[in-house]
């Protein structure tokens, strides 16, 4: 963790509240919910255990968390309420890491832990536990006075947490995985069992499942969908990009669709109908929903804050949207496109209205997917807008996601990795 990463230890988060960002407070943090790792690699914070004022504790993913400050929380405002479920991989700090004892790998001392701080990663927002503060001598309650020599460690620094290599459960695998690429990760889990598939699919927290699930092969989605429960199937289809969590609804039986759309924010429920609207390979049916949309008063630093958002994919991130109100899919006017490399060349007082790509040609939601291919071989562009009849931008077509429907069906089944003679240059293997 680099210097002057945010850090703060847990003691000082037990009771605080959560604010939106208007200031309304929405509950107090309870607990916080991290996942283990394999061997002495510090945890990853998932997120916060939220007691809302009719006493129903749901999770807050740290995706929704914009800051940790000293007595509060501020999230994104965006909560979803169903009751918090703790899954298998995952651990209570306040429940079940602190007043635990642990052994000192230098001294094979055992120790019991105190307290621990999370930090937040640099230019990401992952959260991890890098510290431990720990006392010697016997036991004692996680904040009381204790007796004794105390310290403050590493995490690397004290064995009696972590997953053990030679676990042979779904939590151990899972932890096993947890460094590999979502497309790779999607991979193993194809060619797991079903049961193992289903139970490593039920131990993913909602992101990285959703991630997973946008790489594998379509009857495997709709299996793994299959056996999670409903409201969990819901909130998983919500941290999906809109376009592949469309296409998955798509192939769902009425029914369960219907369920399912009924389960999700009103929001997100509204983007997948839309999408489903459309033919799948059309321009329509590839966008997604969720481009980078400024106003026409907006200025470069404004466009480069949204820019560095580490959760966009390169293509997304690769250019902004400007529109005019209201800036959000199906927009007001939309006014052109100005490219990354353009924003990187302006002073960041300079308004992006007046360095949009006039001359950019926009796709018609019903263009066929020729004729999509065709605009990014012409334009030589990652992303393109499409813009309805009206001049309201509906969204945009990534160069991921033409390539995935101009793939062979079964393109996921072979394994694609650089020779390792450079000269000889890529070589797909299985195929």
């Amino acid at each position: 963790m680099a210097a002057g990463a945010p850090r703060i230890f847990v003691s000082h988060l037990a009771g605080v509240a959560a604010f939106d960002p208007n200031g309304d407070q929405v509950g107090r943090v309870r607990d916080l919910v991290v996942m283990l790792r394999v061997g002495r690699r510090p945890p990853r914070l998932l997120g916060l255990v939220v007691e809302l004022s009719t006493r129903r504790r749901i999770f807050l993913p740290m995706t929704r968390v914009t800051s940790i400050e000293s007595g509060q929380v501020i999230t994104t405002g965006v909560l979803n309420v169903r009751r918090f479920e703790q899954r298998p991989t995952e651990r209570l700090v306040f429940g079940e890491l602190l007043d635990r004892r642990v052994t000192l790998v230098e001294t094979g001392e055992e120790v019991t832990v105190l307290d621990l701080s999370v930090g937040q990663l640099p230019a990401r927002r992952d959260w991890e536990i890098d510290k431990v503060f720990v006392r010697k001598g016997g036991r004692g309650g996680a904040f009381r006075r204790a007796r004794g020599e105390s310290l403050t460690v590493e995490w690397s620094a004290v064995t009696g947490f972590s997953l053990e290599e030679k676990g042979q459960g779904a939590e151990s695998l899972l932890a096993t995985f947890e460094q590999l690429r979502p497309a790779d990760l999607a991979n193993v889990l194809h060619h797991l069992s079903p049961k193992r598939r289903a139970e490593v699919a039920a131990a993913l927290d909602d992101a990285r499942l959703a991630d997973v699930l946008e790489e594998l092969p379509e009857d495997d989605q709709i299996e793994i969908l299959g056996k999670l429960k409903e409201e969990r199937a819901a909130d998983v289809l919500e941290a999906m990009d809109p376009d592949d969590a469309a296409d998955l609804l798509g192939e769902l039986p009425e029914d369960d669709k219907e369920r399912l759309l009924s389960l999700m924010q009103p929001a997100d429920a509204a983007d997948m109908r839309r999408l489903m609207a459309y033919e799948e390979h059309t321009a329509g049916g590839l966008m997604t929903t969720e481009p980078i949309i400024l106003r026409p008063d907006a200025t470069v630093a404004d466009a480069l804050a949204r820019v560095r958002n580490p959760d966009l994919s390169p293509a997304l991130a690769a250019q902004v949207y400007v529109c005019r109100p209201p800036d959000e899919t199906p927009t007001g006017k939309y006014l052109g496109t100005v490219h990354f490399q353009r924003l990187l060349r302006d002073p960041p007082y300079t308004l992006v209205s007046s360095l949009v790509d006039e001359a950019l040609e926009t796709l018609a939601p019903d263009a066929a997917l020729p004729v999509v291919a065709g605009f990014f071989a012409a334009y030589d562009m990652v992303a393109a807008p499409v813009v309805d009849e009206s001049g309201s931008l509906l969204g945009v077509v990534t160069v991921d996601d033409v390539l995935d429907h101009m793939l062979p069906e079964d393109w996921r089944e072979t394994e694609y990795h650089l020779d390792e003679d450079p000269g000889e240059g890529v070589v797909a293997h299985g195929s």
